[in-house]
């Protein structure tokens, strides 16, 4: 009997939308946009790698909605999240007409998404926004809240802004068209979850790892709900960021943005990268005298059996520190870090001494 679809919803007054998860409906996307009122224009912004078969399903779907279709596919991987790709992508919108009616539809991972958000914002001052996230990654965490944007050469997602999309398509069977290695990093994002706000997540996560390995749809499905309501449910009260309840989503998120700038960016894969980063604020939490070496200990074996580095690159721990002090959580100066205090709860914590950070680096 097949699973019946699952409907996450994002209650954000009049930005509020839909997150529809279900198995093979990428094709419902120019239905779905059809239900936002009179469409004429669509650009469909997705990468080479997930332009067939993935894009040009969702195009053909818009385009049988008789809305005029276009599709840019930038190339694959982090460094298209620059301010060279998104001046191309400007002069590209000129260039194909789009006026503040056009919808950017975002077919890909998270690289994909970010931009294409980053260009809905800020093209023509706004443009209406859709997300059909093709990687875990990015149906789990980077397609739901919002947050878009573009990294500069030493500091990621430095630049961006807050644009909610008019809803959400995901579709689980792109999974099976992802290689290996990327599956792996997205299944890092869902582990932060369990780790951030909910232990019994955690808890299936480690019952389920062999129908996680081989992307066992109910299992997927199941899972990318749970996190989208999870993530849901934190952006309703901090959309923006304000109150600082956001932060918790950032969990391993400043070791690993340090990770990321100082291998290149595309060398460590995001996922991969926020694994390293939960284990070394895990290990801070503990130097901290905040949790124990149990918490630590099950994200270490639930990552490693789930096939993520553990691992702290080989890189300078002063350039680490220094990479740091770009982080968005940092104010006046200091480091801040979101750090576990029990399994399913963490805590935004300032003051944190440097000569502690590099501690939890070494291990």
């Amino acid at each position: 009997m097949a699973n019946p679809p699952q409907t996450v919803h994002v209650n954000l007054a009049e930005r509020s939308y839909a997150i529809e998860i279900d198995s093979g409906n990428l094709d419902r996307a120019g239905e779905l946009l059809g239900e936002h009122g009179e469409l004429t224009h669509a650009v469909v912004i997705t990468d080479e790698n997930v332009q067939e078969p993935h894009a040009i399903r969702v195009a053909e779907s818009l385009a049988g909605r008789e809305i005029e279709t276009d599709v840019i596919a930038v190339e694959p991987g982090e460094s298209s999240k620059s301010i060279d790709v998104a001046v191309g992508l400007w002069q590209g919108f000129l260039d194909l007409g789009a006026d503040r009616k056009t919808v950017v539809v975002a077919v890909g991972g998270g690289v994909v998404g970010d931009l294409a958000g980053f260009i809905a914002a800020t093209f023509a001052r706004g443009l209406p926004f859709f997300q059909v996230p093709t990687s875990l990654l990015a149906q789990v965490d980077s397609s739901v809240g919002g947050k878009v944007g573009i990294n500069l050469p030493e500091a990621k997602n430095m630049v961006g802004a807050f644009k909610q999309p008019l809803g959400v398509l995901i579709d689980t069977d792109t999974l099976s068209t992802l290689d290996d290695r990327q599956y792996r990093a997205g299944l890092g994002e869902v582990v932060k979850y369990g780790v951030i706000l909910d232990a019994e997540l955690f808890g299936y996560l480690e019952a389920n790892v062999a129908a996680l390995s081989a992307r066992e749809p109910g299992v997927l499905r199941h899972v990318i709900a749970r996190c989208c309501r999870l993530k849901a449910d934190v952006v309703e009260q901090d959309e923006e960021e304000v109150s600082g309840l956001r932060a918790v989503l950032n969990y391993g998120h400043t070791f690993a943005h340090a990770f990321e700038a100082l291998t290149g960016y595309g060398e460590l894969l995001h996922g991969e990268a926020v694994a390293i980063g939960m284990l070394c604020a895990s290990r801070l939490a503990e130097r901290l005298g905040r949790i124990d070496g149990e918490l630590t200990s099950r994200q270490h074996s639930l990552l490693a059996v789930l096939g993520l580095p553990v691992e702290v690159p080989a890189l300078d721990p002063q350039k680490i520190l220094d990479s740091m002090r770009h982080d968005k959580k940092v104010q006046h100066g200091r480091l801040r870090f979101v750090l576990p205090v029990r399994l399913g709860h963490v805590e935004l914590v300032g003051d944190v001494e440097p000569e502690d950070v590099q501690a939890a680096l070494r291990g």
